[in-house]
C-alpha cells in the first residue's frame, strides 16, 4: 500500500490531529529499574492504566525488577516485565520470579523475549520455551507478549531474510490459540509507517491474528537515536536517520516520531481492522521527554493520571 493513500501532513498544530490521538489512546511505555529510579512521580506523567513495562538487563538484580514493579502497581499502573529466557537459569528459577512478581506487586502479565544474551544462562534460550513450561498459565497470568520484528532479527536470521522469525511467528500463533491469556506482539521499533504496514499485513496473509503492539522510538537526539538504532539492529528504516543526519543543521535538533505515528494513525482510522492495535514507547530520550511528547500530541487520552 503506498503511503500517498494515508500521508498526512505533519506541520499541523500538536493535539489537533484526532487520528494520532485516537491512535496514542492506550498507548504503553517501557522503563528499567535505574531510568525509573529518576522519576519522582510517574502519575504527574502518565495516563491511568498505562501499561509500564520493566526491561530487564542482564545483570540487574530481581529484586530491583520486583521492587520497581512494586512502586508502578501501588501508583495504579498495570506492569508487565520482561522475562529474558538466555538469563533465566533453570524452571524454578522461573516460577520464583514469578512468584516474587505476583506476591509483592500483584503482576500478572510478562513481556517473554529471547534477551540480548549471545549464550544461555541456564536451560533457556528462547521466548518459546518459556511458553511450553507452562508456568504463566499455571500462575494465572491475563496477559503474555511475544516480540516481533517488523524489518527482521539477523540474531535469529544471521544470514538475512525472516525465515526463522517467520516459523516462531507461526509457532506462537498456534500458542495464542490455545491459551486463555491474551497474547500481543510487542514490535521492534522502525522509522517508517509503509514497512511496518506492509510487515502487518503479510501477518494476516499468512493467518497470524495476534495484535500488534507497534514499537516506536520517544524523542531523543539524533546522535542517541542512530546509537540505538544500530545496537538494535534496526533494518531499513535506519536510512530516516541517515538521511537527517546529512543535514548539519538538525543534527543537535531531537529526532521525533510524529511523522512514523501520523502515518500509522492515518493507516488505523482508514483500516480500523488492521492488526495493528496500539503503540508501545522506547523512551530513548528519557521517560519524562516521551511522556511529554504524548501529552502534547495525544489530547486528553494521554493527559497524566493527576490531569484526569
Amino acid at each position: 500500500m503506498s503511503l500517498l493513500n494515508f500521508r498526512k501532513k505533519v506541520d499541523e498544530p500538536a493535539g489537533e490531529n484526532p487520528q494520532l490521538e485516537a491512535f496514542l489512546d492506550g498507548y504503553s511505555i517501557e522503563v528499567m529499574p535505574r531510568t525509573a529510579e529518576k522519576v519522582e512521580d510517574f502519575t504527574a506523567l502518565l495516563p491511568k492504566g498505562t501499561r509500564v513495562y520493566i526491561a530487564h538487563i542482564e545483570g540487574t538484580p530481581i529484586e530491583d525488577m520486583v521492587a520497581t514493579a512494586k512502586r508502578l502497581s501501588e501508583d495504579g499502573y498495570p506492569v508487565m516485565p520482561h522475562f529474558p529466557a538466555r538469563i533465566i537459569k533453570d524452571a524454578a528459577t522461573l516460577e520464583n520470579w514469578i512468584a516474587m512478581y505476583q506476591g509483592e506487586a500483584g503482576v500478572d502479565q510478562a513481556l517473554l523475549l529471547a534477551g540480548g544474551v549471545t549464550t544461555p544462562h541456564g536451560d533457556f534460550h528462547s521466548s518459546m520455551q518459556l511458553l511450553e513450561n507452562g508456568a504463566f498459565d499455571r500462575a494465572g497470568f491475563k496477559r503474555l507478549h511475544v516480540a516481533g520484528h517488523p524489518e527482521g532479527n539477523k540474531d535469529i536470521d544471521p544470514n538475512g531474510g525472516t525465515a526463522m522469525v517467520d516459523e516462531a511467528l507461526r509457532w506462537k500463533q498456534k500458542f495464542s490459540e490455545t491459551t486463555d491469556a491474551d497474547m500481543a506482539l510487542a514490535t521492534q521499533f522502525a522509522f517508517e509507517a509503509g514497512p511496518i504496514i506492509e510487515w502487518a499485513e503479510s501477518l494476516k496473509e499468512a493467518g497470524i491474528t495476534i495484535p500488534i503492539h507497534i514499537g516506536i522510538a520517544g524523542p531523543a537526539k539524533l546522535q542517541t537515536m542512530i546509537k540505538f538504532a544500530i545496537a538494535c539492529g534496526v533494518g531499513p528504516s535506519l536510512k530516516v536517520l541517515q538521511k537527517r543526519a546529512k543535514d548539519v543543521t538538525k543534527l543537535l535538533l531531537p529526532f521525533e516520531p510524529t511523522q512514523v505515528l501520523t502515518d500509522l494513525a492515518a493507516h488505523k482510522s482508514a483500516n480500523p481492522d488492521s492488526n495493528i492495535e496500539r503503540v508501545h514507547f522506547f523512551p530513548l530520550g528519557g521517560i519524562k521527554t516521551n511522556a511529554n511528547w504524548a501529552i502534547e500530541h495525544g489530547g486528553a487520552s494521554a493527559r497524566p493520571a493527576t490531569e484526569s
